[in-house]
């Protein structure tokens, strides 16, 4: 036994010297990855011609070893597991403290770039931006001169407020199109800032949209940014920017009943303008307390307002807490108002013990500026969702469809009855009605009756005390309609949506027919049909010429009352629906196209 130990003693011993000289041999070229180890390429040569066993290699080290170990490479490997050690925290540290604000960037497009070259290649355009030590890459369209990106990236903002971007074009090889630098020390935080950013050497120009966001609280923050709005804006000054018609201001004060423990924020989003609050560590009712402006660029807009959990666990994925839609114009200005946050499809209330957010707005706007600004295009979003397959949706716009098809049936037999004298007093003031509104009809009467309309309906808006009765009824019935509908099963809704798209069908051939039926008309498919046409409308432009527009629309309406007088066995028809049923479609004409006739053989 002793001789064994024996030899186990030598062969560490010789294990060390071995280790010995690499100790030297990395003194030598003073670098710590160099040190001893049994699988190194090095020892693995020099020992080639000894033999030795695992067995032996994997024996622990006893206090012996330590005597003939180098003391000097232990201590760099001790002091190179340390530095390892600290400069882990010190990018830990870096990573949660440097920086307390998010840099939001919309890259949307751009403008004025050359052309791609004729290499046969496929050519790709992408932005790399770079803030700091971060960067980040967006996605590659296809090569243009006026490329579309629309899409958001997010970057940290530490010490370095020079934000650099850099545009290539991706083909065979990668080639530089141009770059540009920002100053975001420059910009106010808290705000939305677009603009275009012309790239160096005058290549063209990108069109960005920038936020910078304060979600961290931090000790060290500057006192000179300022968040909080002391002022209100005055009508005045809504006129300094002449895109704009006004202002909102919200003030986000605070939360209760959500979901958990969640370490809520929020983003608020006003047309293409989103800003992003500071996060309110686990409390399921937070406290923000926290001022945001916002141009108002469209009256009838809606302010969006979604609460997020960023937790741990939702480090990548944010979990969705509930939302909010408020159009402006339904805001109170001034007012305090506790809103019930919903879910996704903004129908029913969020997850949570009744989750409600409390919020102070006020909108200053311009009405002339608004009132001009209805009439030109509105603003497109710069990044909407993409459309998705809605079963629900689909669902509901076929039955609308199908209502309004049944409700102008429904209208029609009404007037089918007045026409047919069904009810003789309700025929005969119709008839005497429309004989003093032909009679006494100009031009500047029209906009009055459409303006009548409207004060009628507002009437009978606003006057529902008079109603009271019927509209509890109609409530009460449409409630026990839906609950009706609600309860039913599967083979119910499957019969439903059968007829629902039974009728849909036929409303749309009704549709494309007549279509085809008019293009027909004027390509002179059927030129008898055509020639018709134009007589007809050449003799009805002389009778205009002679005989006032009033007293022809007096005659029509006297002959469609008294038509039934004159031949009282005839068939309810519409003369001009005949007419164009006359017309073949195209479906008619595929049918009548003649074949070639083939020759006989011989």
């Amino acid at each position: 036994m002793r001789g064994s130990y024996g030899m186990d003693y030598n062969l560490r011993r010789s294990t060390v010297n071995v280790y010995n000289d690499g100790c030297i041999r990395s003194q030598q070229r003073s670098k710590p990855h160099k040190l001893w180890r049994s699988s190194s390429l090095i020892n693995l040569v020099s020992n080639s011609n000894t033999s030795k066993s695992t067995i032996y290699e994997s024996i622990p080290i006893s206090e012996n070893f330590n005597k003939h170990a180098s003391t000097e490479s232990l201590n760099k490997l001790t002091s190179e597991k340390n530095n390892n050690h600290f400069w882990r925290l010190l990018k830990l540290e870096s990573l949660f403290n440097t920086w307390d604000t998010i840099v939001s960037i919309v890259l949307v497009g751009a403008k004025g770039l050359p052309p791609s070259p004729n290499d046969g290649a496929v050519h790709e355009l992408y932005c790399k931006f770079r803030l700091g030590s971060n960067t980040l890459k967006s996605k590659c369209v296809p090569h243009s001169q006026y490329p579309e990106w629309r899409e958001r990236l997010k970057l940290h903002m530490s010490k370095d407020n020079f934000l650099r971007l850099t545009l290539w074009d991706k083909g065979r090889q990668k080639t530089f199109m141009g770059s540009c630098i920002l100053d975001l020390s420059t910009l106010e935080k808290e705000r939305t800032h677009e603009f275009w950013q012309e790239l160096d050497g005058g290549y063209g120009f990108i069109h960005l949209s920038l936020t910078m966001c304060v979600v961290r609280y931090v000790p060290n923050l500057h006192e000179d940014v300022k968040t909080n709005i002391e002022h209100k804006p005055s009508v005045l000054g809504v006129n300094n920017n002449c895109k704009s018609v006004g202002f909102l201001q919200v003030k986000l004060i605070r939360a209760r009943g959500l979901s958990g423990k969640p370490s809520a924020y929020c983003t608020l989003e006003l047309d293409n303008e989103r800003l992003q609050s500071h996060s309110v560590r686990s409390n399921s009712e937070p406290i923000w307390n926290k001022s945001y402006l916002f141009n108002v660029h469209d009256i009838t807009s809606v302010f969006r307002l979604e609460v997020h959990d960023r937790s741990i666990t939702n480090t990548l994925i944010t979990e969705f807490l509930g939302q909010i839609s408020i159009p402006l114009l339904n805001i109170k200005n001034g007012e305090m108002h506790w809103y019930a946050l919903k879910c996704r499809n903004n129908r029913i209330s969020a997850r949570g013990n009744c989750p409600r957010i409390l919020l102070q707005m006020t909108v200053v706007w311009n009405p002339i500026k608004a009132t001009l600004r209805l009439f030109r295009p509105k603003e497109v979003k710069h990044i909407e969702e993409p459309n998705r397959w809605d079963f629900p949706l689909l669902f509901r716009n076929l039955r609308v469809f199908a209502d309004t098809f049944h409700s102008m049936c429904y209208m029609n037999e009404i007037f089918k009855s007045v026409f047919e004298w069904n009810s003789k007093e309700i025929s005969a003031l119709a008839l005497l009605v429309w004989v003093i509104f032909c009679y006494h009809l100009v031009a500047w009467a029209i906009p009055l009756i459409l303006l009548l309309v409207f004060i009628f309906l507002w009437i009978y808006t606003n006057g529902k005390y008079l109603f009271t009765d019927n509209s509890a009824n109609m409530g009460m019935k449409t409630e026990n309609n839906y609950e009706s509908k609600k309860n039913k099963g599967l083979p119910y809704k499957v019969n439903e949506m059968q007829e629902l798209i039974n009728t849909v069908t036929y409303v749309l051939e009704i549709v494309v027919s007549l279509i085809e039926r008019l293009k027909n008309l004027l390509t002179f498919k059927v030129p008898f049909l055509s020639y018709v046409v134009m007589t007809l409308l050449s003799l009805l432009s002389v009778v205009l010429y002679f005989v006032p527009f009033n007293y022809l629309l007096m005659l029509f309406g006297i002959y469609k009352f008294i038509r039934k007088y004159l031949n009282p066995e005839r068939i309810l028809n519409n003369d001009i629906l005949d007419f164009i049923s006359r017309i073949p479609d195209d479906r008619v004409l595929k049918d009548w196209k003649e074949l070639n006739v083939p020759e006989p053989m011989q």
